[in-house]
């Protein structure tokens, strides 16, 4: 490419709101083409969404245009007929193609491949020409390639766009370290099921955020995800919001009340802290999932059928729960079919000056200061922090940061108190007091660390392919993992894997 970078390096680099244009911008560049489009599957309109449209080397952004099934006999376009049919297409000559239907300005020859994510179709990417026949046959395979990096990249950026109860936030799933790699892993494979999962985690690592994620990514995500803290309503009134109730089930019922668990019929119910519900509780929400039913409070009605995939989460240490007795065994068995365990952030410190400036960007861009930046200093003092509270910690100090700054460059002043204290006092430097290989192998640990973490983090976890593309073998991979405080573990009883993700997951010591 001519910036020498990869398709995964250069879609990584990209902020969210910037990837649909990237990812047209690289089908460019490696085709030749002058002509192209990315089209983007819009759930709520049920159209392909068209954001950007090259035309003759020109970029320009056609916000609002949506493509949908024609009524009145006319071809729908190539576009359309790609994801549908999920498969690519190519015409030679546009003047004779039946499903041929000009967007915005006429061309001759078109290829187009769909975008592909957990095997089904989110999205177009189409080049094109005003001459007949102008492309090589290699293009598909070109145009393919390109997609298939871009796809879980504008997947995220659709996430970004739907944002989680409306509110736009990053969403961090994006091999943040190798343990967000193996989350990330179990996401892709859990999401298209209607298994129950349990997430497990410290307050602040973002176990809504993966909820979100799973919904997103699933079958039901054009179903309502509705979310309930356990822990923060009282117990007399959780049964009546989990379940309904009639008008005159209690004193000052003097409504009929639907229940969230209703609300989220064909969605998905996302029950947080279900560590802290009550015995009481624990029976009739195990009744509910094992008879597929609900009975409001007070209701001598027949059950209501109720359809929701259930995700729950907790930062409690449920096993240990269940040996005290305090949480129902087989409540836990039928909820933690799949567990999902959140690192918490002190687990992969070395990524933190990324996740901070993430966090940053998007503080700085809500206070219309895009150009804010860490100092050398403030990242010194980040990394020095433990952050009990985790991403959500991370996050809230980087708005403070934003707020609280009257200058460009964000020092250790402007961070919060507790960041503030943490920040290492500058030593005074003795270098005579260490040798020549002493000194490179301090510079040089936390560059190599770090180049492994984003190899590793592009190669999805897959370590032949790390070496392959580090030109060198796999024994000197091992070697460097080794080295650099990077081990590998095998999943224990695990069955068939993706192509490439290997049966591993990475852990940092």
């Amino acid at each position: 490419m001519p910036d020498g970078k990869s398709l995964e390096e250069r879609f990584h680099g990209a902020a969210e709101e910037h990837t649909e244009r990237v990812v047209l911008e690289a089908a460019m560049d490696r085709t030749g083409a002058r002509y192209g489009a990315l089209f983007v599957w819009d759930d709520p309109e049920k159209a392909l969404r068209l954001d950007f449209h090259v035309v003759d080397g020109v970029v320009m952004t056609v916000p609002g245009l949506l493509l949908q099934h024609r009524t009145d006999g006319r071809p729908d376009g190539i576009a359309l007929w790609v994801f549908r049919e999920n498969r690519a297409y190519r015409s030679d000559d546009t003047a004779h193609d039946p499903h041929y239907a000009k967007y915005l300005v006429d061309v001759r020859s078109i290829v187009a491949v769909p975008i592909v994510y957990q095997r089904r179709p989110i999205g177009v990417l189409s080049v094109s020409s005003a001459e007949p026949r102008a492309f090589p046959e290699d293009t598909e395979a070109t145009l393919t390639a390109v997609a298939t990096s871009a796809a879980k990249f504008l997947r995220r950026a659709q996430m970004y766009r739907a944002g989680a109860g409306g509110r736009k936030r990053p969403f961090l799933l994006q091999g943040l370290s190798p343990e967000w790699l193996w989350v990330e892993h179990q996401i892709e494979q859990v999401a298209a099921t209607d298994i129950p999962v349990l997430i497990q985690g410290e307050s602040g690592t973002g176990k809504e955020l993966v909820a979100h994620s799973i919904h997103f990514n699933s079958p039901r995500s054009e179903a309502p995800f509705v979310s309930v803290n356990c822990a923060a309503i009282p117990e007399p009134l959780l049964e009546s919001m989990l379940f309904g109730h009639v008008k005159g089930a209690f004193t000052g019922a003097t409504f009929t009340k639907l229940g969230e668990m209703e609300k989220a019929n064909g969605g998905t119910l996302f029950l947080d802290e279900v560590g802290d519900l009550a015995p009481a509780l624990q029976a009739k929400l195990l009744r509910v999932l094992e008879a597929r039913e609900i009975l409001p409070v007070g209701s001598n009605a027949a059950p209501k059928p109720i359809d929701v995939r259930l995700i729950c989460a907790t930062h409690r240490d449920l096993p240990s729960m269940v040996r005290a007795g305090t949480f129902r065994d087989d409540l836990y068995y039928r909820v933690g079919v799949v567990t999902l365990e959140l690192p918490a952030l002190r687990t992969y410190k070395n990524n933190l000056e990324v996740i901070a400036e993430t966090f940053l960007r998007r503080a700085a861009q809500d206070l219309g200061r895009p150009g804010l930046r860490l100092s050398a200093d403030a990242i010194a003092a980040i990394e020095a922090h433990d952050f009990p509270g985790n991403l959500r910690e991370l996050r809230n100090c980087m708005e403070h940061a934003a707020a609280m700054t009257t200058k460009e460059e964000i020092g250790v002043d402007d961070l919060p108190g507790p960041l503030r204290r943490a920040a290492p006092q500058a030593p005074a430097r003795v270098r005579g007091d260490k040798t020549l290989l002493e000194l490179r192998e301090e510079w040089l640990a936390p560059l190599e660390r770090r180049y492994l973490l984003e190899l590793l983090g592009d190669c999805r976890g897959n370590v032949r392919e790390a070496a392959r593309r580090a030109g060198v073998n796999g024994v000197t991979m091992y070697r460097l993992l080794k080295r650099r405080g990077l081990v590998m573990e095998r999943q224990a009883r695990v069955g068939v894997a993706e192509p490439g993700l290997g049966l591993r997951r990475l852990r940092t010591r």
